[in-house]
């Protein structure tokens, strides 16, 4: 997904001359396209997380569609006050981007596992959720979100996840993309975003499955009628339950009557938390995988 991230980023850039990027110290192997392209919009702000931030929205106000970059938490816990306050507050075109979502970087511990990221990022007010399942969806969120500009969170893997469609999806915050139709259909639907989705196309069992690449505040509203033609709808994520795709499914049901016991959410055990281990290891442990 970096990969893809990157590519399409200098792609981009090519065609809007407002596109800048910010990091924080690090990306190096896969950020040098970027850099070495254009010079005059590449930051490497250090290891400032808070500045980096701040610095996005200041060039956002002046008309910069600004992609801040590290791992993991690093771009949004520990920069929360200013994605908060100088982006979201203001609605700037800034997106932020966490490479190793999820348990990519289990192998590092606590404070690489971005298990509580969605839970933060998408109770900011007009915050859009972009978590792309492969690479494709990478480049078809990050064509979305630069013709839709506004505060955003971009949430990649990191390198040789497997690829699940065969063309640019149409993604849209709220949309159910199809992944695999399905063999037969007794009702049950499963749909993921992110890295899950290779957990639900493992879980189908012949039922069809769906990705949703973006999501947010916004996008609650077309849910109910979705779910209201399944009589089961299971949620995947990578990501704690508290605060994730699977709480916000059901939190769009709210007022529409037995909806909300339609969803089946499958999160991450918490005790992942504690753990240290591969990607796949953690993702079995937290029941994700079976």
């Amino acid at each position: 997904m970096r990969n893809a991230f990157i590519e399409e980023l200098c792609a981009l850039a090519g065609a809007h001359d407002h596109i800048a990027l910010i990091v924080g110290d690090l990306g190096y192997g896969v950020i040098e396209p970027f850099a070495d392209a254009f010079p005059d919009r590449f930051i490497n702000a250090g290891i400032a997380e808070q500045n980096m931030a701040g610095l996005a929205a200041g060039m956002a106000s002046e008309g910069y569609h600004v992609f801040t970059y590290s791992i993991a938490n690093f771009p949004t816990f520990r920069c929360a006050e200013q994605i908060r306050n100088d982006v979201g507050y203001h609605g700037l075109p800034v997106t932020t981007v966490a490479v190793g979502g999820g348990l990519a970087y289990g192998a590092l511990g606590y404070s690489h596992h971005a298990v509580q990221d969605y839970a933060l990022m998408r109770c900011m007010p007009g915050m859009t959720i972009a978590a792309p399942g492969d690479a494709w969806e990478v480049r078809a969120c990050m064509r979305w979100l630069i013709a839709n500009p506004g505060p955003s969170y971009l949430r990649i893997g990191k390198a040789g996840e497997p690829v699940y469609h065969d063309a640019l999806p149409d993604v849209a915050p709220g949309r159910w993309v199809p992944v695999r139709k399905g063999e037969h259909w007794d009702g049950r639907a499963l749909i993921a975003t992110g890295a899950a989705l290779g957990a639900a196309l493992d879980r189908a069992e012949g039922a069809p499955v769906y990705s949703m690449p973006l999501w947010g505040m916004a996008s609650k509203a077309a849910q109910p009628e979705m779910v209201a033609q399944h009589a089961r709808v299971e949620t995947l994520e990578d990501h704690l339950i508290d605060g994730g795709f699977g709480a916000w499914m059901m939190e769009a049901m709210i007022g529409h009557g037995d909806l909300a016991g339609r969803i089946a959410p499958v999160a991450l055990d918490p005790r992942v938390c504690g753990m240290v281990a591969s990607q796949a290891v953690l993702n079995r442990a937290g029941g994700l995988v079976r």
